[in-house]
């Protein structure tokens, strides 16, 4: 679930519905927990297509003192963007509490899936995002939040297409290798051309297995690639594209041409 800066009775803005926060605690106080060892999507970078919902798993580690018991305790990993996951100008992404496992008299180790829509996401929502926990004692209505555990990109997923034509083509002739780049537009939940990026058009002969790079051109406003080369021998033609920090990398399928 996506919560956007709805700090208000709960400090934090703990509008989560999968924690169960007692209402009567309007400043709830800290939980002295602390997370460590946030992982999410293993470190990579997480992916969402114009219409997509992606889960992803997370890992953490929950440590506490002997004194607090956390037989009571949710807790759960969150991504989020601002200065602190409980800000008011905040935007949090988190989902059902962690299951976790006893290490020590002190020490959990806690796993979860963080869910994210493609329908709550904004396009200016790509780029990096921080790791964070939150934990809720559901008898006492103590809290703990906690920012800063890492960082994880989030990227509007890309298409790229690649057409070489004519097939079959004479040796020495000019092959023309058309094309298009597109990405993911969350807020419309279509892909829309994504223009002015450099992508590389490869080639790979018949019966091998590595594809090297022709030349490198850029997408038109509406993300329309187009190219000539001479055609050598049979093989593939494709565009590859390399990402942006908001954008996924993407190479288009090889279009095989017979050279006669």
């Amino acid at each position: 679930m996506r919560i956007r800066a709805t700090v208000a009775a709960v400090s934090g803005a703990l509008a989560l519905s999968a924690f169960a926060v007692p209402a009567a605690h309007a400043a709830p106080t800290t939980l002295d927990v602390t997370f460590s060892n946030m992982k999410v999507n293993s470190g990579k970078a997480i992916t969402i297509g114009a219409t997509s919902t992606v889960k992803v798993q997370a890992t953490y580690t929950l440590t506490h003192p002997t004194t607090v018991s956390v037989a009571d305790v949710d807790s759960g990993p969150l991504i989020y963007r601002g200065t602190d996951p409980k800000a008011a100008d905040s935007e949090v992404i988190s989902d059902a509490p962690g299951a976790c496992t006893t290490v020590s008299s002190t020490t959990l180790n806690c796993s979860a899936t963080i869910t994210i829509p493609a329908n709550e996401l904004y396009n200016s929502d790509a780029g990096t995002w921080k790791t964070g926990g939150v934990a809720v004692d559901n008898k006492t209505g103590a809290q703990k939040w906690q920012g800063d555990l890492g960082t994880i990109p989030v990227r509007r997923a890309a298409k790229l297409t690649a057409d070489a034509t004519p097939e079959p083509v004479r040796k020495g002739a000019t092959l023309t290798v058309t094309g298009k780049l597109t990405r993911a537009n969350w807020e419309a939940g279509t892909y829309a051309g994504f223009g002015g990026q450099s992508v590389k058009l490869q080639y790979r002969k018949a019966g091998t297995t590595t594809y090297t790079t022709v030349k490198t051109i850029t997408s038109s406003s509406t993300g329309a690639l187009k190219t000539t080369v001479t055609a050598s021998a049979d093989g593939y033609y494709r565009y590859s594209f390399a990402g942006t920090s908001t954008t996924s990398a993407v190479s288009a399928t090889g279009d095989y041409v017979d050279v006669q």
